[in-house]
This record gives structure tokens, sequence and C-alpha cells, in this order.
């Protein structure tokens, strides 16, 4: 098992150069698997932890969020990254708190959106936004651990689609300390490339959770240096789960249990 220490060496190495997807799992059996598939970093997701626990996305806790956290990044012999939403707090004071516990549970990266949990006026005030960030750069390095820090921007998946606004506050995270950039919710070619070219040479997370034609090969070619998948896994298995589960309900059907796993071939890709 490697240590917090070298996980965090490797993360950081995994963003110098190429391009790597990083996917999300929400408990230890998905960390396991995914880890036993040869990928070589993973991330936590907020929405499919929440819905493991029957919540809403946003509304666990953060006292909860950083067991979790801690839970997924201890059964992974690969670096995790932790999805810390906003950072459980409005004033740069509560972020330095909240990243400071985030810190502590072993993590190599973590990051700080923009959103501020109200749709009326979904993202925080630009200078703000800036202080918050610059207020989770300064825990980390003040707790001594080599953390990344990802800056995210949420006007896109908001519905404030405004790519020089954008721009802008990736820019200024940047400036106060993000390692690497995320504009959930960009979707073109084009956009992709406008946020790649904007930010330069600072690494870029696209986010893919739709079904796209666009292939890891395609988006490395359009400069993203790490793609996750946010909930998407676990919506995607929560889509098999409702849909059988319906089945029965409805017609009384258990067709839909020839599509299922077997059983060895799940223990068999947690234990390898």
């Amino acid at each position: 098992m490697p240590t917090t220490a070298e996980k965090r060496a490797a993360f950081r190495q995994l963003h110098a150069s190429g391009c790597f997807v990083i996917p999300n799992p929400w408990d230890i059996g998905t960390t396991r698997y995914l880890q036993r598939l040869g990928f070589k970093a993973l991330a936590t997701t907020s929405a499919g932890f929440a819905w493991s626990r029957g919540f809403a996305d946003g509304a666990v806790t953060c006292n909860v969020m950083i067991d979790h956290i801690a839970e997924l990044s201890t059964a992974a012999d690969v670096p995790m990254n932790a999805d810390f939403e906003g950072g459980y707090a409005h004033e740069p004071a509560g972020i330095a708190e909240s990243v400071r516990l985030c810190v502590a549970t072993g993590v190599s990266g973590l990051s700080i959106e923009d959103y501020t949990g109200d749709m009326a006026k979904p993202l925080y005030d630009f200078d703000i936004a800036v202080a918050r960030m610059r207020a989770a750069r300064a825990a980390i390095d003040k707790a001594g651990g080599d953390v990344l820090l990802t800056g995210r921007s949420e006007g896109f998946i908001r519905n404030r689609a405004d790519m020089a606004e954008t721009i802008r506050r990736l820019r200024a995270y940047a400036d106060a300390g993000a390692d690497c950039l995320y504009a959930p919710g960009i979707k073109t070619r084009e956009e992709i490339a406008a946020v790649v070219k904007g930010v330069a040479p600072k690494p870029v997370n696209f986010l893919m959770g739709f079904a796209s034609d666009l292939t890891v090969r395609d988006l490395a070619e359009l400069g993203v240096r790490r793609i996750s998948v946010g909930g998407a896994l676990a919506r995607s298995a929560w889509g098999g789960f409702m849909r059988m589960a319906k089945e029965i309900a409805g017609p009384g059907s258990f067709k839909g249990f020839a599509d299922a796993a077997p059983g060895p071939d799940i223990v068999k890709g947690l234990r390898g």
C-alpha cells in the first residue's frame, strides 16, 4: 500500500502531461473495483454518495462527507481526489477549516466550487469566490501536505453559461493557488478548446457525465488533462436498479435479471 505522500506525488505527476480518466466511486466496493481495472486515480462523487444515503446532492453535512472521504481514501491504493463541493462554508475562514479537515483524511486532491447553493444567485461574487479559493490554498499549505487543489467555476452547469466570465474566474482561481481548473457543464469541442486555451498552461478537468461521441482520445487531442464522470457511474447503477425494481413492482417480471452481473464476477473484480 503506497503512503499518503507517495499517492500525492503520483497524483501531481499525472497532471504534468498526457490525459487520464479519474472515475468516481461512491463506496469501498466501487473503489476497489475501479482500481482493479487499472485506473491510476479516483475521485469521490458527492452526488453518488448522497444518493446512497437517501439525500439529494448537496444535502450531506461536512462531518459525514469527511468520514466518507477518509474511508475511500484509506481503501484506495491509488490517489483519491475529493469532490468537496463548495467547501461546506460560505466565508473564507470556514473554507480554511473544512479544507484542513479534508486534507487530514489523506486525500491527494480536492476541489472547491463557486456555487452558492442558491439557484436564484448561483455563483459567489467574484471577489468572494477568489478569496475562498485563496483560503483553501492557504489551508493546504499550512497543513504541509502536497494536496492538489482544483478550482471549479459552476456557471455552465448552473444555467449561467458565459464563457468569458468562466475563463475570468478560472484564471483568477489559478492565481489564487488552484493547480487544476474545472468548468463542469461545457460540452462542445469549441467550449472545451476555449477553456483549455483560456487557462493554459494549467491542466483542465473535463466532466463527461453524459452520453457523447467524444472519446478519451478526442478529449486528449483537445488538450484535456483529466476526465471525470461525476455521478454518472452512480446514475448508471441506479438506472439498472430502478428499471428492475419497477419491472418487479409493475408487471411482476424477473426477466431483467438476465443482465445482472454474476456474483463471482463481482467478487473477482473486487479482489483481482
